[in-house]
């Protein structure tokens, strides 16, 4: 770098640099003053680059577009919940605590009902839970659903245990 500045410098003695003065031109440094004329071949570059920006605008709305319309096939409205409605939980995230159940598959999908104590937002609500159930009480609402009440005939309670041969059933 030393020797590169001393070529580079233009001597009082000679009045110009010993570079110049050896192959009568200034050394290139990697980088060179613009040329105030316009260059025909970056003309070219700025358009067909200009092009592909906007051909690949297209196809990204495109895909967009195509994406948004699959996405919002599984997408339902969302329900509008106050506080004290009372709502049914889903046991996909209680899978765990309901061990007692011998087979999944006639497991229950929804229990409760449970009341709702606060909205969080739009899509998350608080819920009154009993100690027994050992998840958060703020829920997304895609995991609950309305509470419709008992039909009229249907049963409300659960029926008495049996006892057989002295043990409870």
């Amino acid at each position: 770098m030393a020797e590169f500045a001393y070529n580079n410098k233009a001597h009082l003695s000679i009045k110009t640099s010993p570079f110049k003065a050896n192959y009568r031109q200034d050394p290139r440094m990697g980088f060179e003053v613009r040329k105030k004329e316009k260059y025909k071949g970056a003309e070219k570059f700025v358009v067909k680059m200009k092009e592909i920006q906007e051909e690949a605008k297209a196809a990204l709305g495109k895909a967009q577009e195509e994406m948004k319309k699959y996405a919002d096939r599984k997408r339902a409205e969302v329900n509008e919940y106050k506080v004290g409605d009372l709502v049914m939980l889903s046991t996909k995230d209680l899978q765990y605590q309901m061990t007692r159940r011998r087979t999944e598959k006639l497991m229950e999908r929804f229990v409760g009902p449970y009341r709702i104590k606060k909205i969080i937002l739009s899509n998350a609500v608080e819920l009154e839970l009993p100690s027994t159930v050992k998840i958060h009480s703020v829920v997304n609402v895609s995991r609950i659903r309305r509470y419709v009440g008992q039909i009229e005939g249907q049963r409300k309670e659960q029926p008495a245990l049996v006892i057989i041969e002295g043990e409870e059933e």
